[in-house]
Order: C-alpha cells, then structure tokens, then sequence
C-alpha cells in the first residue's frame, strides 16, 4: 500500500511535510522540516520518512491513507530543537498532558486526550515496556533520552483492535537509530543550569550483511529545586533533587540472504534520583531525602522470512525486566528499609503480511505474553494470549481503509474483542483528507491495584476491581490552502465503563471502579511555510472530561492546550528553534493529596535553542529553557524547572 501513492496524496503529504519549517546544515546533512515532519517530499514524487507511519497500522503506511490521528516526530527534529529527554518531546504534542514530579529524573507519566497515564501502549523498538512493577502498570518516561532515537510515534485514539490492552488512550513507539552506511562516531557534550552535565557517544555502520549501532548517554543534575518554598515548615531547608541517569543501548541486524534477517535489540538503563523527602500525615517535607532507584533491562530478537514476494513473516521474542528501589527518608539516626518492587515480562509473537492484490494489505498476528510481579510480601503472575487481523484497503486512489479485530484471552478476567475502523479519502479539485476513526478498549486491573498494599503511603490494594472497557471514535479534516498553508481539525470522543481511579479517604487511598465517565474534545491546527527558510505550526486542544457518577472533572486533565513550533534558517549554518507550550487551569490534589481536589492554574513555557554547524564535523549548540521564568506546578506540589540555560558541542567523525 505504501508504494501506491496516488498524485492527490502526494500533494497532501507534501503540505503535511512542508511546515512548520526547513533544517539546512552541513552537520545535518539533510534538509529537515520541524518539528513534526523529518524531510520535505523528494522532487521525484516519492514519500519522506516523517509521511509513513509504522505505529498506526503495524506496517510503514503513508499517514494519509490510514485515518489516525497521528504525530511523527524524526531525530533531526528532536536535535534541532536540543530536546534531550523523552517528557520534553512529548509535551509539543496536542492531546497529550506530561506530569512530571520536577525536572529530570521526577516520575513522568502522559495522559494523551484526558484517558488515564495508564492507558498509553508504549513501546520501545516493539518492546512492550509499561511496568508491572509500577502501581497502575504505566512507564515513567523520565529515564528514556533521546539521542539514539530515529524517530517517535504519537497515535491519539482506541487501538485496543491491534494493540491490546493498555492502548485505550493511544501508542507511543520509540525506534532507535539503526546503522547503515560506512562507520560513523558522534560524541555531544553539554552543560549549564542547575548543575546540569549531559553527554553520550554513538558508533554505527554497516558492513557486508551486518548492520550495528551503539550508543551511551548520562545525564546529570545536581541542583534543582522540586519542592514549593510555601510547603517547607520552619525551620526545614530545601534539598534539591539529585538526577543521575545511565543508559546504554545495542541494535544488531545480519540480512543473510535476500528472504531471511535477523534483528536484536539490548537495552539497559540505570537512574537515582534524589528528591525531598515527606514524613506525617498530612506529609510535609522534611530535612531528609528519598531515594529512588531504577534499573530497565530489554531485549528483543527477530526473524523476517519472506518466502514469496508480497508474503512477510516476523518471528519475535521479548524479554523486560524493571528493578525498582525506593528508600527514605534518609534520616541518619534511624536508616530505612528499603522498599524493592520486581517487575517481569516475557512475550513470544508473530506477525505476518500478505498482498492480497495491489492496494489490499492483509496483516494478522499472535501474541502470548506473561508477567510477574514481585514485592515485600507479594509474589503474583498474569497472562494473556491474543491475536489479531486487520485490512488495509486502498479502495480508490483516493479513498482508503484501515479495519481491524483483536481477541484477548487473558489468564485471570476471561476473553474480550476489540475492534478499529479508520476510513480516509481525498476529495477532488479541494484536496480535502477527510478521516476518522472508531474503536473499542479493554484493559484488566494491574497486578498492582489488585493486591499491593502500600502501607508508608497509606494505600491498600483492591481485589474486587473489573476490567475496564472504552468506545471511542474520531473525525476530522485536513484543508491545504494553497501551497503554504495547511489547516486541519478533528473532534475526539472516549466513553469508558469501569474506569479504576483512584479513591482518598480519611485516613488511605485505594483503586475504586468508577462507573462511567468520558472524555471528549478537539484537535485543531495550522501549519504554515512562509518561507523557503522560515516556517510554524501552531496546535490547540480542547479536552472536556467527566466522571459521570460522582459529576466531576477528572483530575490533571487541562481543558486548554496550545502549542507553537518555529524554525528559521537565517543562513545555511544557522539553525533557530522556538517553541511555546501553553497549558490551561486543570483540577489536580495537592502534594499528598490530604486536600484531594483543588485548582492548578496552569503555566506557559517557552524555549528557544540555535545550532551553528562550523563544519561538516563539529557544531555548536545553545538553548535557553523557560525563557519568561514561569513558576509552575505540574503535579500540584512539585516546582518545574525555572529559567535554564545551556550549551554544548556535538563532532562527527565519518
């Protein structure tokens, strides 16, 4: 399907591609169109790498043709901008809320159109890795740098029909960099705020029927302040949270003949983070720290068998363990115990693709995956096995469809179906894309919220809980206006039965099934080149939600988000980034949440950044973070990061 590109689409994705803006650096080597676009379309017709989407189908797809809701964001994107984390590049995102206790190293956690921070599938090089060590199964994004990403992949909407459970809210795919071409090393350092020092290394390549890529990034940060001044007790200084984060990453691939390729994946990564610790009931900070330690291990490998032409097979296996200690406060005259939490997951999977004709794409699939969850006085497992097919139709070379259907049987709450259906079509002599899509979710409790107590916190499993269940659907356009301007729109829409929050009590919290609520809203944008060198894209969301038995807004959920992205080459060397995020009022609790709901009155954040490439090999960077200083909370009772500056340099060696 992708290599059947009808003229109307191409024009489509060359307006898609052409904002919001143009990289043009010896060190790029490549012209890069930011931020949510990796490269205008080639003057031959053929497709960029930022119009292909692999997440929303399971195959590289041309975005147009599957009616998802999805954003691309390419690794020249993220380094132009100088985004170094993986919470920083998702916060440009529209319907996508980042909560993160502090700076780096604090617990992230994403809600992508006002679904629960659980209910995003997040993947790493097809490695499924929300944490069954965690208390709602979630990933904390706080570890995962950016520097060896090729690209990342937003798909906003249900798609339990391919993915599962977890996918009621969307799907998060990182891909890291795979080598190719002659030996290559590249090497950044840099400094600044907050006591901050970061750098990493990468060698890749290829030779013969190998391909390799190897990459090490640290990430230090010594000095920055996470707890409101207002919340200390007299007489109880501030600590400033401490971040140290390793990570290092391998990517192995042997073509050994024209039908048969191995792949491997290894990828370690270690964190300690140092925070303010609380102690009482309600808590207030104390003159002590806690301790929180986190250790990832994954690993993947793959066979591709192609026995005929238009027939591919995947044979996979993953491996991921996460290692979690948490310790304090670390009170000298009287040591803690520390707290360890083991999560485990193995899956064994197979995927295949066959041409049914020109156009229609037939992919089907299983899955049979177990976890583990291990803790002080809690040793509990769960499986699931499922499988799945889904259509991929080019009806006319103008219209297409997407449908999918999934069964999952999983070993403690029974079976469930889920289903997608994402139809396009380009309307003639406007060249509107029009799209939409609609979606069933499942997801069981997490072995966590069934049966983990959390005594120092307060907090108590409940085994009673029900799976969730979600119907969700979208619709919207894309609108060219002429050759420099591109609007667009959609309306969102979840409803969920069973919906598990979290419920406070006088005196401990505990997960509760909510009944019924929902979530609905719209994404709109416009994306504009105004020059061959100068280029922006302005997102906004407007999310509205509800639980409809207690008649409440759900919490950390803003109903107003704008997001503006900038780029300008002034000359060929010189590359200036900007971008605003804008977040509005949201109901959150406070730091403890002995007061369970109050009002956060939201912040804006802008950050500017400008690369100088001095030669093919070395360039210069700097960039300015919260440039206006603004004082913000999110989540209520942690302090984002203020004012920073910093600067670095990046070589090349070919």
């Amino acid at each position: 399907m992708s290599r059947l590109v009808c003229p109307a689409l191409r024009r489509v994705l060359a307006l898609s591609c052409a904002a919001p803006g143009l990289l043009c650096a010896p060190a790029l080597a490549q012209q890069v169109a930011a931020p949510f676009a990796d490269a205008p379309p080639a003057r031959d017709g053929t497709i960029a790498l930022s119009e292909i989407t692999v997440s929303a189908t399971g195959v590289p797809t041309p975005i147009a043709t599957t009616g998802s809701s999805v954003t691309v964001l390419t690794s020249d994107v993220l380094q132009a901008q100088q985004v170094r984390t993986a919470p920083d590049a998702l916060r440009q995102v529209p319907g996508l809320n980042v909560v993160q206790t502090g700076g780096a190293g604090g617990q992230t956690s994403v809600f992508i159109r006002g679904t629960n921070s659980n209910h995003v599938k997040v993947l790493i090089d097809g490695i499924d890795v929300n944490d069954p060590s965690t208390p709602n199964r979630s990933f904390d994004f706080s570890q995962l740098q950016t520097e060896d990403l090729s690209r990342l992949e937003v798909l906003r909407g249900p798609q339990s029909g391919l993915y599962g459970a977890d996918a009621i809210g969307g799907v998060i795919s990182f891909v890291t960099r795979r080598g190719e071409g002659p030996p290559k090393v590249t090497a950044f350092a840099e400094g600044g705020s907050y006591g901050t020092f970061n750098q990493g290394g990468r060698l890749s390549g290829a030779s013969g029927i190998f391909d390799y890529s190897f990459s090490v990034q640290h990430l230090r940060q010594a000095a920055l302040p996470v707890t409101p001044f207002d919340l200390l007790p007299p007489g109880v200084p501030l600590r400033t949270a401490f971040t140290d984060i390793r990570s290092v990453s391998t990517k192995l691939g042997a073509q050994l003949t024209d039908t048969f390729r191995l792949n491997t994946v290894l990828r370690f990564s270690d964190s300690a983070y140092l925070d303010q610790a609380d102690g009482g009931f309600p808590y207030r900070p104390t003159p002590y720290r806690n301790l929180n330690d986190q250790q990832q291990l994954l690993m993947r490998g793959e066979a591709e068998w192609t026995p005929l032409p238009g027939f591919h097979n995947v044979f996979g296996a993953n491996y991921a363990k996460f290692d979690r200690l948490f310790a304090g406060p670390l009170d000298p005259l009287a040591p803690p115990t520390p707290s360890t939490y083991l999560g485990e997951r193995t899956r064994f999977d197979y995927r295949g693709d066959i041409q049914l004709s020109p156009g229609h794409l037939l992919l089907f699939g299983a899955q049979r995956e177990d976890e583990r969850f291990q803790a002080t006085g809690i040793d509990k497992s769960n499986g699931n096995t499922g499988g799945f097919a889904e259509l991929q139709s080019a009806i006319t070379d103008r219209a297409f469809l997407v449908a999918n259907i999934r069964y999952d049987e999983n070993d403690q709450f029974g079976g469930a179906t889920t289903f997608r259906i994402a139809p396009s079509t380009i309307l003639p002599y406007t060249e509107t894309r029009l799209k939409g899509s609609v979606g069933t979710g499942f997801k069981p409790p997490t072995l966590s919220q069934l049966y983990q107590d959390y005594p120092a916190f307060r907090s108590l499993g409940n085994p009673n809980l029900r799976p969730e269940e979600s119907f969700g659907f979208d619709g919207g356009f894309e609108q060219p206006l002429g050759d420099r301007v591109l609007v667009g729109a959609t309306y969102f829409e979840t409803d969920f039965r069973n919906l598990i929050q979290t419920a406070y009590f006088p005196t401990f919290s505990t997960s509760v099934n909510v009944g019924r609520a929902v979530a609905y809203g719209a994404e709109s944008f416009v994306s504009v080149r105004l020059t061959d060198t100068l280029s922006g894209r302005v997102d906004y969301t407007n999310t509205v939600t509800k639980d409809e038995i207690a008649h409440q807004e759900l919490l950390r959920r803003p109903r107003h988000k704008v997001s503006a992205t900038a780029i300008w080459n002034p000359m060929p060397q010189l590359t200036l980034t900007g971008t605003l995020v804008a977040i509005g009022s949201f109901i959150d609790g406070n730091r403890d949440f002995s007061v369970p709901r109050l009002k956060n009155p939201g912040f804006t954040l802008v950050n500017l950044s400008a690369n100088y490439a001095c030669s093919d090999n070395l360039t210069l960077f700097a960039r300015i973070d919260n440039l206006f200083d603004q004082r913000y909370q999110n989540p209520t009772g942690f302090l984002g990061a203020g004012l920073a500056v910093y600067g670095g340099v990046r070589v090349t060696s070919f």
